[in-house]
């Protein structure tokens, strides 16, 4: 029986965005069954890529060479769902990584538990958003994308708490501040697809960012240091800017994220503490 780290490394080897995403959701439906039986596979250990293999399309362009369009035309919104795909795809990998690359460390089943449900509900965003694309008459791959994605997982290779603070969350929490506007643009379209398909991201994602700052808590708690202070610290170690208000405080504290975890690293000052 194949371990779960080398499954997750067979994910990350699959270069197809389809393949690798119908791959993925296998080996996450096999985990849950074997946890459900009371005979759980094996987390293993397994040595995953430094990148993921990727389709030979989409063109993996510097953030600042991606052409930007209005997402009031519709090759604008075409080019946001495109954007949000490649997010997607990216995100399998990240989750499918940290299993694969940190198992060696001791951690509860319930670590594991955590990101192949995320990992899976990440291929089903994809998925969801490339049969967007292609009611559209396009698909992932049609447009060029930003290179930067895996940055932060390379950065962050060699440290469980690093990767925790900075990819889901900093990075997805990111999508909890953007995707109400996203999903507001499409609904002004009258894109009904699009607009189903980014509200189930938007739901999910709330998990995705809880399970990054529920380990990130337990870690800290066990080693006996102040997640908050750790947070800030990694943070301004590996995140490469400040973060970008305005805030989804409501969706961030659902997933256990307090205001004095991020306004503290944002790039201008809370409301609340701007002199009139």
């Amino acid at each position: 029986m194949l371990s779960l780290a080398e499954r997750a490394v067979q994910v990350l080897t699959t270069a197809d965005g389809r393949e690798k995403t119908a791959l993925g959701r296998a080996h996450a439906a096999e985990w849950f069954a074997a946890r459900a039986a009371g005979t759980p596979i094996p987390v293993g250990q397994a040595l995953p890529p430094l990148r993921p293999a990727r389709p030979e399309k989409p063109d993996l362009l510097d953030p600042r060479d991606v052409p930007r369009r209005r997402p009031g035309t519709p090759a604008g919104r075409l080019a946001l769902l495109h954007a949000v795909a490649h997010i997607e795809l990216n995100a399998v990998d990240l989750h499918w990584d940290i299993i694969a690359r940190f198992a060696d460390q001791p951690m509860p089943l319930g670590f594991y538990d955590d990101w192949v449900k995320a990992a899976d509900e990440e291929a089903k965003h994809f998925n969801l958003v490339s049969d967007c694309l292609e009611a559209l008459g396009s698909h992932y791959g049609a447009l060029p994308a930003h290179a930067g994605m895996w940055r932060a997982a390379e950065d962050t290779a060699g440290d469980l708490l690093g990767r925790l603070a900075v990819v889901p969350m900093v990075l997805e929490a990111r999508g909890l501040d953007v995707t109400p506007g996203m999903i507001g643009v499409f609904r002004a379209s009258g894109d009904a697809g699009a607009v189903a398909a980014l509200e189930t991201i938007y739901a999910e994602e709330v998990g995705h960012v809880a399970y990054g700052s529920k380990w990130f808590n337990w870690l800290c708690g066990r080693a006996g240091s102040d997640p908050k202070e750790v947070f800030h610290d990694l943070v301004r170690h590996y995140f490469h800017g400040a973060l970008k208000p305005p805030f989804n405080e409501e969706k961030r504290a659902e997933a256990g994220l307090p205001p004095d975890f991020y306004w503290p690293l944002a790039d201008g000052i809370p409301p609340s503490q701007k002199i009139i």
